[in-house]
């Protein structure tokens, strides 16, 4: 049960350190200021995912970066928030600093939580569903511990890079009516796994994904909801819930 009087945050996709966004440092300042103006309202946060544009853990080393992010995180963690980091497709390769570090907890995949009197299905978004072929074989590779640990023998100066170089270009090559069909397609993947899965758990009252840069919240045919969060990229949104009722919301 939620403890009256506060909230659980849902936040995903700010890509904090993209080589696209025209200002880094003040994209990473207003995610701190928003976690500065929940910090006494949250019980709980859930990130969904690509939270960092681009971060890859080695044995003894760890990116340099975010650093006004991180220590906000750690704050809000020591003062007792829960915090769960579900890894997007950016932020794929965090292993074991951050949880040691900042005392928060870090997941792969598909999770459901009970939160006061519901149950939520928590996801990024990326692999649910009958994504397209090369997507999920893209997605095998990256998170397949061989592959890990080859990549992680080349130097950062190389990877580093290249990484946010495919990023950018990724994002930008892309026409308006490119984004708007992918985007298409991909919230109808999202309702087509949420209408199956629902059929068979009428337990969970709420799908909360990330992933699509754009923000939906709609119902099921099971009288579920449905939820997108965005980005914070342009759109700065994200969901509260107090127990009973989420609402999705807008920060300046």
């Amino acid at each position: 049960m939620a403890m009256a009087g506060k909230y659980t945050y849902f936040i995903s996709d700010t890509h904090l350190g993209a080589a696209y966004l025209s200002n880094p440092r003040e994209s990473e300042l207003r995610v701190v200021r928003w976690l500065q103006s929940i910090k006494d309202s949250a019980e709980r946060i859930y990130l969904l995912g690509d939270i960092i544009d681009y971060w890859f853990e080695y044995r003894n080393v760890v990116p340099r970066g975010f650093v006004r992010f991180f220590g906000k995180l750690a704050e809000l963690a020591d003062a007792g928030i829960a915090i769960t980091w579900i890894t997007g497709n950016h932020d794929i390769w965090i292993f074991d600093y951050l949880p040691s570090e900042l005392g928060i907890k870090v997941v792969t995949g598909t999770i459901t939580e009970q939160i006061g009197n519901h149950r939520f299905l928590l996801d990024h978004g990326d692999k649910v569903g009958c994504q397209p072929r090369g997507f999920r074989l893209m997605s095998a590779v990256f998170h397949n511990r061989f592959c890990q640990r080859l990549y992680a023998t080349l130097h950062p100066r190389l990877t580093m890079p290249f990484a946010y170089y495919w990023s950018k270009s990724n994002r930008l090559k892309r026409s308006a009516e490119s984004i708007a069909q992918e985007n298409e397609r991909g919230l109808k993947i999202l309702r087509d796994f949420s209408e199956q899965h629902s059929a068979t758990h009428p337990d969970v009252d709420f799908y909360i994904f990330g992933h699509m840069h754009v923000v939906n919240d709609s119902l099921l045919s099971s009288g579920k909801r449905m939820v997108v969060l965005g980005e914070w990229i342009n759109g700065n949104t994200f969901a509260r819930f107090d127990g009973e009722n989420l609402e999705l919301l807008h920060f300046d």
